[in-house]
């Protein structure tokens, strides 16, 4: 994003702003919609339950900002705070992740910054997901301007588990008792088996699924014949 575009002159440069990162939020959003129902179409399944969206409120970007000693303007918010506009995708398994990630990258309007795959490398919270800061052009009526969006790809486990540990380090400050991080870190390893489990289920459900339309392929095909040799 160009800076100079903006310059640091209060509420109407900060509505602007906002209005850019609202709007790539909107098309990221349709993209991946639109992908989902392409894959639906195409392999009778949706790899995505459901997505969310924010955009950080003012309080947070000025609380991070001061966190990591930056100066709280306009300019500095846009290029130090990489996660004002996010975009949450949850799947139903780990590979489908990977697969999501690869349909957006490909996207020729879809610029991918950096990748942190925290499914592979987790953190040492026990924290997994797998996160995309991407640019995409925003067309306003008089220029274009590549708008930085955060994307997180997590399974339901991963959001779910991400979701309660965020609320027990709110009650503590960031300073929870080291049993509350071990315990949590022993949750994310469960949640972790619990993924891997699923998608060994859902691959045995669609190997054994398509056998069954092979065998019965097979069975009309001999009855086919049957039928024309009787007909001879």
């Amino acid at each position: 994003m160009d800076l100079s575009m903006f310059p640091d002159d209060g509420v109407n440069s900060w509505n602007t702003v906002m209005l850019l990162y609202e709007s790539a939020i909107k098309k990221v959003r349709t993209k991946v919609e639109i992908l989902n129902d392409e894959f639906q179409q195409v392999h009778q399944y949706n790899p995505i339950e459901y997505i969310k969206t924010r955009v950080k409120t003012p309080e947070s970007i000025v609380k991070k900002l001061k966190k990591n000693g930056y100066e709280v303007s306009i300019p500095s918010m846009i290029e130090h705070c990489n996660d004002i506009a996010g975009v949450r995708i949850v799947c139903s398994f780990t590979s489908d992740i990977y697969q999501i990630a690869e349909m957006i990258g490909r996207q020729t309007d879809v610029t991918v910054v950096s990748i942190k795959d925290y499914i592979k490398n987790p953190k040492e919270s026990g924290y997994k997901s797998y996160h995309m800061l991407v640019t995409i052009p925003i067309y306003l009526s008089d220029k274009t301007v590549d708008t930085k969006v955060e994307i997180q790809i997590r399974t339901i486990g991963m959001d779910f588990w991400a979701s309660l540990e965020h609320k027990i380090y709110y009650k503590f400050e960031g300073n929870a008792p080291d049993y509350i991080s071990r315990d949590l870190r022993e949750c994310s390893e469960i949640v972790s088996m619990m993924d891997t489990k699923m998608l060994q289920l859902n691959t045995a459900i669609m190997q054994t699924k398509k056998e069954e339309e092979e065998r019965e392929r097979h069975a009309n095909g001999w009855q086919e014949k049957v039928v024309e040799g009787n007909t001879l």
